[in-house]
């Protein structure tokens, strides 16, 4: 019941239509990411069995996905443009099917690496994400993309208590096989539950925009946070390439009861975390956060180093490790927001998830290649050393302006006229960045919440909304 009562308070003010789409398209999404994740904390473990394996190999076909999934989300974001957001998200999730089957079938580590790259070439992410833009009104958007962010955050901790669980069950081919499953069932509730969107178009502030990308990719603040989030996915892929390895032979833990230590180890790490993001967002101490949120990671690294032999060290640094990691994915993506030009969002969001897809794919590898010539401690050695080498870039990092993405309705407008409205939006007080897209009707701007003066802005038209984006 008291469930029940807080969904309803959080989409209140959206239609049926809009619930349902939601829903269903987070859903799809938590499915998707749920199968992919489900094999992070057992997959060490078992790939040591397969013909051919060799560490730097098991690392490889851990973090294969990403590379395949860095190339192609972008592209397959703006095909849907073109072609339609149903017809792309079937088709990479029934490639994601297909990768997931030939994985469960390998007895190689070469067909496991196969399977794990044809599992990436099913980036639906992006188009996912502009559906949810077509389906919902502007001034729902942000709610929209607070409970994908929620969905996948609750996949990944449900995929790291489940997995070896399920492990001891169905062992990793099983895993596999059920990801396929998923995959199907995601098509399922695509075409079942979501309605039909008959002229898709772009948003800016969820899509990329190929005009945009050299003007991203020159902010040397925006790659600044793309190499973060980067760092962070490497850290983790690489970390859980020993981990499991380590809590089973150096802590004397049996893999039945893994999931039994990640999944308090998380729950506790979420709760200590909310306190800094407060303190990150509500007292403007951005900056400070993240660069003790780093520098905790480097901790964490250093406390499995000399301490994984003993249970309770590991259990310690692993709390370190995920309060830091979650307190990092939930600010990155602010941080994005808050940086990114007018109109500018969807494609500094889209070269960022690009930077996370690539950091698990070099986590990986890195992680098994050191793993294979140094052992345990020369990856977390391995791992401190990267986050040392963050630590400069956070430090040196310019603080935050503290500005929210807004967009505002204008309804149809020539560019002569958006031209002149972009003008005199730039003239509100608190405005600080103003884009207007005559074919979309919508203005896009960059507010100081504190100093925008809400009254002159409510002239220009009815519906304002907060825009915010979530991560991975």
């Amino acid at each position: 019941m008291k469930q029940n009562k807080a969904k309803r308070r959080f989409t209140l003010g959206m239609t049926l239509l809009e619930r349902r789409s939601l829903f269903s398209l987070a859903g799809i999404y938590s499915l998707r990411m749920l199968g992919l994740f489900l094999i992070l904390p057992v997959f060490s473990l078992y790939a040591h069995d397969l013909q051919g394996a060799t560490p730097a190999l098991i690392g490889l076909a851990l973090g294969a996905y990403g590379i395949t999934q860095a190339l192609l989300q972008i592209p397959f974001g703006l095909l849907s443009d073109r072609l339609g957001r149903k017809p792309i998200i079937t088709a990479g999730l029934i490639l994601f099917a297909l990768g997931s089957i030939v994985a469960a079938m390998a007895d190689t580590i070469a067909g496991v690496i196969i399977g794990r790259a044809l599992q990436g070439t099913g980036a639906i992410a992006a188009a996912v994400m502009a559906l949810v833009a077509d389906l919902t009104r502007e001034e729902q958007r942000t709610k929209a993309m607070a409970l994908i962010g929620l969905s996948i955050g609750m996949s990944f901790a449900l995929a790291l208590a489940a997995g070896p669980v399920l492990n001891q069950w169905i062992g990793v081919p099983g895993l596999f096989w059920l990801t396929a499953v998923l995959a199907i069932l995601g098509i399922a509730v695509l075409h079942l539950g979501v309605p039909q969107v008959t002229a898709p178009r772009h948003h800016l502030d969820v899509e990329p925009a190929p005009q945009q990308f050299l003007r991203v990719l020159g902010d040397f603040q925006l790659m600044r946070l793309a190499l973060g989030i980067f760092f962070l996915h490497l850290l983790l892929t690489a970390s859980f390439v020993v981990l499991p390895i380590s809590l089973r032979d150096e802590s004397g833990l049996d893999p039945a009861y893994h999931g039994y230590v990640y999944l308090p180890v998380l729950v506790t790490s979420i709760i200590a975390m909310v306190p800094f993001i407060i303190l990150a967002e509500k007292k403007r101490r951005m900056k400070e956060v993240f660069i003790g949120a780093v520098a905790v990671l480097g901790l964490a690294e250093l406390a499995w180093r000399f301490f994984h032999p003993s249970l309770a060290g590991t259990i310690i640094a692993l709390w370190l490790f995920f309060t830091a990691f979650n307190l990092l994915e939930a600010t990155l993506p602010s941080l994005v927001s808050k940086q990114s030009p007018a109109g500018s969002k969807g494609t500094a969001m889209g070269v960022y998830s690009t930077c996370q897809f690539l950091g698990a794919f070099a986590g990986g590898w890195a992680g098994g290649a050191v793993y294979g010539y140094f052992g345990f401690e020369g990856v977390f050695t391995f791992c401190a050393g990267i986050v040392a080498l963050w630590l400069i870039f956070a430090a040196t990092m310019q603080p935050p302006q503290y500005l929210r993405s807004q967009t505002l309705s204008i309804g149809k407008v020539n560019p002569d006229e958006a031209q002149l409205l972009a003008k005199r939006l730039a003239q509100v007080t608190g405005v600080a960045d103003v884009v207007v897209v005559a074919e979309e009707g919508v203005a896009y701007l960059k507010v100081d919440s504190e100093r925008l003066d809400k009254t002159a802005l409510t002239e220009f038209g009815p519906e304002q909304t907060q825009s915010t984006q979530s991560s991975l």
